[in-house]
């Protein structure tokens, strides 16, 4: 018998045996635990024999459900991103946006390790393609093409994973902190040489210590979220205008 492949393993569509004993494992345990040694030492610890460890078989025991670590990863990924969450019963389409790219944040990091595997050309899961379904429904009504839908979320997307990656498992909060602290140090010692940067970090340190912003250092997160939305409203408004009829979609 073959061994199943990575599409088949992650959209459920091998049979199982039906005859011999009762399996003292499952895939979806086996899954769940590799998940969480990846949350509690990342990646680089990962290995099928770190993880028979962890559930007290043996290496080869685990690959009776999985081929190999190629697989595994690829239902780790999906298992971690979970199913994305019900949006917001609203009218228009900008808040869904923002719930989405707010949501799949939240699951990057959490999971930190997912960021490295979600790139590239690979074999799709249905909970990372239920996140990509969940926006390009949030879309409906826009008058946006299909391949501008994807675009969109692609734009989203970006700006969300290269947040999650500074940030890492830390508090938006608390990374925003230490990086004005850093910033705040080295302008003390450099400020003449680069006085734009200057003032910009002395403003921001200012805002942050003062009500009603005092502890919030300004969220880079939201800030490009809403900026991308902005410019798919005025994309929105425009192909309106060019139309001479409102728009068939909801208002933002």
């Amino acid at each position: 018998m073959s061994s199943p492949t990575t599409v088949e393993l992650l959209w459920g569509t091998r049979q199982p045996p039906r005859r011999g004993p009762k399996p003292s494992l499952t895939l979806a345990g086996i899954v769940a635990e590799a998940v969480a040694l990846a949350d509690a030492e990342g990646l680089v610890n990962l290995s099928m024999q770190r993880l028979a460890e962890r559930l007290g078989y043996t290496k080869m025991s685990l690959y009776r459900y999985v081929p190999g670590k190629e697989q595994l990863i690829a239902l780790m990924l999906d298992t971690a991103l979970g199913e994305p969450p019900e949006p917001p019963e609203t009218a228009g389409w900008r808040e869904p946006l923002r719930f989405w790219a707010l949501a799949i944040f939240e699951r990057y990091r959490a999971h930190p390790w997912t960021l490295e595997l979600a790139v590239g050309a690979r074999p799709i899961g249905p909970n990372e393609m239920g996140w990509l379904e969940a926006a390009v429904v949030a879309m409906d009504g826009m008058g946006l093409t299909g391949p501008e839908r994807l675009d969109t979320v692609v734009l989203l997307n970006g700006h969300v994973r290269s947040l999650a990656q500074q940030v890492g498992a830390a508090g938006k909060a608390d990374m925003g902190e230490q990086i004005l602290r850093q910033f705040t140090d080295t302008m003390a010692a450099a400020a003449d040489r680069y006085p734009a940067l200057e003032a910009a970090f002395a403003e921001e340190a200012a805002r942050s210590a003062n009500p009603p912003y005092a502890g919030e250092p300004g969220d880079a997160l939201t800030f490009g979220i809403e900026r991308v939305l902005d410019g798919l409203a005025v994309l929105v408004a425009r192909r309106a205008a060019e139309n001479d009829t409102p728009s068939s979609g909801p208002a933002a």
